[in-house]
């Protein structure tokens, strides 16, 4: 019969060398963070929005000489925030360290992360000069109605390249997406995310913008990635309609209607919409994880069909 120390030195043989590097990260004692002077590294120039947990300012880079978007995390917020993660034998990444490993077009970059001189964690980013998905879905202008099949793939295909990394976002709103000057579209907020494992995917962290909860968020149940595509397509319908599929709440209690009450027919709203379309976002809206589409690949295959025959009839 094999020791416990013997069995240990098997698992580790065992493990792909991928996963051993990992471990050594995560249980090695990182370099000592240098704190950065924010007021003497940056010209923060104007505020561009404020988060639930953070300030974001387009501010000038004395180092660089760029203009980028500088966002700030309220200490107390952000620490109770991580409270809720405290005594798990995994430690949660910080907002940053995810940030900074994402690359990909539609997804805004992040350069550096770190701890300024007051404690507060920044982030340093591309500096997205254009409007807020919020704002084109209220104004409802030809550049949404002529683009929006095309805002809906993008927008898939920057979640869909955040999955394979294997983090679950769980705040898809189009609050939290923004475009640049040629009307890409960029995701630009990772406060919220956590990794798609176990511990991450156990029941009773409700965090995310109450309208757009898929319905065992709400209710505590254990959650995936499919809480994303929940929320993709509440985001995706807007773009669409021009309103949530239900009535949207104030609260969170008023929220909870949508998890008995059926969405309304977004055919019969939009009716110059693909119907393919229609089909997708329904399908993505559906109450229980296993009715919806069981990825963000497979979700966007329908919607890509559509945007070229769109683009066929168009030509």
């Amino acid at each position: 019969m094999r020791s416990v120390q013997t069995e240990s030195l098997v698992l580790l043989n065992e493990m792909p060398r991928s996963m051993l590097d990992f471990l050594k990260k995560l249980f090695t004692p990182g370099p000592k963070v240098k704190k950065v002077d924010i007021s003497k590294r940056f010209i923060l120039e104007a505020p561009t929005g404020q988060g639930s947990m953070s300030k974001v300012f387009r501010a000038k880079d004395m180092n660089s000489g760029r203009t980028v978007a500088l966002k700030l995390l309220d200490i107390e917020k952000t620490k109770r925030f991580e409270a809720r993660f405290q005594g798990m034998k995994v430690k949660k990444p910080s907002e940053g360290e995810i940030a900074v490993q994402l690359r990909h077009p539609n997804i805004v970059k992040t350069m550096e992360y770190g701890v300024t001189t007051k404690n507060e964690q920044y982030l340093v980013m591309e500096f997205v000069d254009g409007p807020s998905l919020s704002y084109l879905i209220s104004l409802q202008n030809d550049i949404m109605k002529q683009n929006r099949i095309r805002f809906m793939i993008e927008l898939g295909e920057a979640i869909e390249h955040f999955h394979k990394q294997n983090w679950i976002h769980r705040d898809i709103c189009p609050r939290n997406v923004m475009l640049d000057q040629d009307h890409n579209i960029k995701l630009i907020d990772f406060g919220l995310v956590v990794p798609n494992t176990p511990p991450f995917q156990a029941p009773g962290n409700r965090t995310g913008t109450a309208n757009y909860m898929a319905p065992e968020l709400i209710k505590r149940q254990r959650t995936d990635q499919r809480i994303d595509i929940f929320s993709y397509a509440v985001t995706c319908y807007e773009m669409a309609a021009r309103r949530l599929p239900w009535e949207a709440g104030a609260t969170l209690e008023a929220v909870m209607q949508h998890i008995n009450a059926p969405p309304d027919d977004l055919q019969r709203l939009v009716p110059d919409l693909d119907p393919q379309v229609c089909q997708t976002l329904m399908k993505g809206l559906a109450v229980r994880p296993e009715d919806r589409w069981p990825t963000m690949g497979a979700m966007l295959e329908p919607l890509r069909e559509a945007e070229a025959r769109r683009a066929k009839k168009s030509s």
